[in-house]
């Protein structure tokens, strides 16, 4: 059988062995961030179908404005548009042995739940990063000071520098420019790996030198706040190569968005579930299971809501 069994130290084996530690060690973990920002969730449980929808109503046709006494009252229309995702079945899981489970030393149930759980967080937060990825709207930064918008999906060239305080500041006002709202009532987000910000964070030592202002951590991986944005690191995700400088990239993708970003739909959401024991008990498992979906709220690149710092290389 595939998964851990006792007669493979590296499949089981080691959970047992002279003067082991009784301390439990797993791989490092990365950090998992894009799903909290699934700003949309709705839990419709069972025997509703796969499919959840959702309406965009757009703004009037034809913008009020002044009357004449004797005029009139204009009339005027909005359109409706539909989007929609399909819930997916997720999961994933670990076969035993009753042998190693008997013999082993350590809790091999504890183990696998604990494994188990690591994988589902990083799973469903990569499908959720998915959806952010499909925004039409992209920045690039050719230069320290400049940055190129696009709404086609297509960024235009490639980063010519690291992100810095002058990009922020204009993906700031695109953000605006567009109204998108923000999501929290007060500040947008970006989202990106450590890296990626380290040039734009050794700028911000010396404007918050003295300040405290923003830098109150309320949500996972946040770092702080500048020019109404907060930011917040990921390491589950790699988007580019870390040397960040192949074909002339020298920056990692960052995805600057406001409010109603991506739906969550859950049909059942993610939980642990052991296997009926089959050949007579010695035959074991445990799996991750979910059944829920994700879908980017807006497509359409004039009502989008996530930017997202890009490069064609």
């Amino acid at each position: 059988m595939a998964g851990q069994v006792w007669q493979t130290n590296a499949l089981g084996g080691f959970m047992w062995s002279a003067n082991l530690s009784r301390k439990l060690r797993t791989a490092l973990q990365p950090m998992t961030r894009f799903r909290q920002f699934a700003d949309v969730k709705e839990a419709f449980g069972l025997g509703k179908g796969e499919q959840f929808a959702w309406n965009i109503y757009s703004d009037v046709a034809t913008q009020g404005t002044n009357l004449v006494e004797t005029d009139t009252i204009p009339e005027s229309n909005f359109t409706i548009t539909q989007a929609t995702l399909t819930m997916d079945e997720y999961g994933n899981s670990v076969p035993f042995t009753k042998k190693l489970d008997d013999f082993s030393e350590h809790p091999v149930t504890e183990i696998i739940n604990k494994v188990l759980k690591n994988d589902a967080r990083k799973a469903l937060d990569d499908a959720t990063f998915q959806q952010f990825d499909l925004t039409p709207i992209r920045a690039v930064g050719p230069n320290a000071t400049d940055v190129t918008f696009t709404t086609n999906s297509v960024p235009t060239g490639n980063n010519g520098s690291a992100l810095l305080q002058a990009h922020v500041r204009l993906i700031s006002d695109e953000l605006s420019e567009r109204d998108i709202p923000t999501f929290d009532g007060v500040n947008y987000m970006a989202i990106g790996r450590p890296r990626t910000f380290r040039s734009f964070k050794n700028e911000l030592e010396q404007v918050h030198q003295y300040v405290s202002e923003g830098w109150h951590v309320i949500m996972n991986g946040e770092k702080g706040r500048y020019d109404g944005i907060r930011f917040f690191e990921q390491t589950n995700i790699v988007i580019q190569p870390t040397t960040f400088d192949t074909g002339g990239n020298v920056s990692d993708r960052v995805y600057f968005f406001g409010a109603d970003t991506v739906a969550e739909a859950i049909s059942i959401p993610e939980e642990i579930r052991g296997k009926i024991p089959t050949d007579f008990g010695r035959s074991k498992g445990i799996a991750w299971y979910a059944n829920l979906g994700y879908g980017i709220v807006h497509t359409a690149a004039a009502q989008a809501r996530i930017i997202k710092w890009d490069s064609a290389a």
